[in-house]
């Protein structure tokens, strides 16, 4: 099998791909542009290439899916060495169960469906210390914020801090509903294949993780105006 890390690591560096309500700059640190230039599923064809035994067809999949995937996994890990291991170990899945891919089903659920497994398995061992995740933005009025550093210059440290604490704390399972729908866009009944969860669930989660970082924020707005 190619190395992973080897092609994950050249197109983190190149590519970093996105288009739900938080930029993708913020998340990784660095502005980029508008995301809606960004292609953000792969041609269908690739996926059954590789599931045929093309491995230049795998190698386009890591290649095009690493960033995304490295910043979902990065925000429920908490760390980059969690999410390292965790992007690499789903990658080493999917290449070896591409036989239970279904022709007709979509990729990216398919995708985030072992990532997010993994990320539950590996956020299930012993307490660990954890790095407080880099991420900016749920107010739409910071929205436009190309990084934390600028989130930090236009509306105060108090915000980057405390959004990264809110979502440092949220249940593992609102975290993930939050970043698969507002940060990875993807659909809620695309977030039920992953998750195995209900519409309903889902939504519900989506809403307290939106609910609390709303009431933090609002917090914060008002000691700004005090």
């Amino acid at each position: 099998m190619p190395s992973i890390r080897s092609v994950g690591t050249r197109a983190n560096s190149t590519r970093c791909s996105g288009g739900g309500l938080l930029c993708a700059g913020i998340i990784c640190g660095t502005p980029i542009p508008d995301q809606r230039e960004f292609v953000t599923e792969i041609d269908p064809s690739v996926p059954l290439r590789a599931q045929r035994g093309d491995e230049q067809a795998f190698l386009e999949i890591v290649e095009f899916y690493y960033p995304r995937c490295l910043r979902f996994a990065r925000n429920m890990m908490g760390n980059e060495q969690d999410a390292e291991e965790a992007v690499q170990d789903a990658f080493v899945r999917v290449h070896d169960s591409f036989h239970r891919f279904r022709e007709d089903a979509r990729f990216d659920p398919w995708l985030f469906r072992i990532l997010a497994n993994r990320c539950r398995t590996l956020l299930g061992r012993a307490k660990r210390h954890r790095e407080l995740i880099e991420y900016g933005e749920v107010p739409l009025a910071i929205a436009s914020a190309a990084s934390p550093i600028e989130i930090e210059e236009e509306f105060g440290a108090d915000w980057a801090e405390e959004v990264r604490l809110v979502l440092e704390t949220l249940p593992p399972e609102q975290r993930e509903a939050f970043l698969l729908r507002h940060v990875e866009d993807l659909s809620y009944e695309d977030i039920a294949v992953i998750t195995g969860a209900g519409l309903s669930a889902l939504r519900m989660r989506v809403k307290r993780a939106c609910d609390t970082l709303r009431i933090r924020l609002t917090e914060v707005e008002k000691r700004h105006g005090s």
